[in-house]
């Protein structure tokens, strides 16, 4: 009777233990939604949930939370990758959280950022060249043309030359003049009454909306889409996201701070 239970008990808790952490895949990513004061999207579970999919699918842990206290060295060094999803505003607490993720990054750490994380730490200059651009502003939501600046990036290799799409277009300012770009929005087919004021013709008919780049040791991507809940079903704008997440993952060597010498935080 005693071995019956045993073997009962035993059965249970891998059971348990299944249902409740899943897999333990070589590949793990952080996906972070801290928001600010100030405007909070409503496709953040949305977005969650398409991410949790894809690692699912593709063979990789994936833990979530809106606790800035998780950004720290100790936590951060198990992940490949942090996804900024649609985090905007403050987005770390102290500056001891943002030195910790800047010495991920200079670990080589990866980073992807979803929508709205170009909205994030608005103060931070770092932040911005690390991210690529800093949000400025957008028209109002709107089918309109992306054309495909890069086809050989896994972000956009399944695409055709015109990306048929409605979302609000983000409009960026003081992108880093070494981001690599992917998509980008074209401006004839945008209704704007603002248009004249920015992004006017800095940048002819079109304006970037995905691209990447490598950054003081890491890999970062971001794309501007995804303002709908319902973008996050969409087979495209998954596809996009994954192939970001892959191309920042990389060799799948994840950090390594034996190098990192940095103890100051960068303006």
């Amino acid at each position: 009777m005693n071995k019956i239970f045993l073997i009962l008990l035993a059965s249970f808790l891998v059971f348990n233990h299944d249902c409740r952490t899943g897999k333990d895949y070589e590949t793990s990513i952080l996906v972070y939604t801290k928001n600010g004061e100030g405007y909070v999207h409503d496709n953040i579970k949305a977005s969650v949930r398409a991410l949790e999919k894809i690692g699912e699918q593709n063979e990789m842990n994936v833990d979530v939370s809106d606790d800035p206290r998780v950004i720290n060295e100790d936590n951060l060094k198990k992940y490949h990758c942090i996804v900024l999803s649609n985090t905007n505003n403050e987005t770390f607490d102290t500056e001891e959280q943002k030195l910790a993720f800047v010495r991920y990054i200079h670990a080589g750490g990866s980073v992807v950022g979803i929508h709205s994380a170009c909205g994030s730490e608005r103060e931070w200059k770092w932040f911005w060249s690390m991210l690529g651009g800093k949000f400025e502003r957008h028209p109002p939501y709107q089918p309109f043309d992306i054309k495909v600046i890069d086809h050989d990036h896994p972000s956009t290799s399944f695409l055709g030359d015109t990306w048929h799409w409605e979302d609000e277009c983000y409009y960026l300012k003081h992108l880093n003049p070494d981001i690599n770009i992917l998509l980008a929005a074209d401006l004839r087919t945008i209704e704007d009454d603002q248009k004249d004021i920015y992004p006017g013709e800095v940048f002819g008919n079109y304006f970037p909306l995905a691209w990447y780049h490598e950054f003081e040791g890491g890999r970062v991507f971001y794309t501007a889409l995804g303002h709908s809940i319902k973008h996050y079903s969409d087979p495209n704008l998954i596809n996009h996201i994954k192939g970001g997440i892959i191309w920042a993952i990389g060799d799948n060597r994840g950090p390594d701070y034996s190098n990192v010498k940095t103890d100051a935080l960068p303006e």
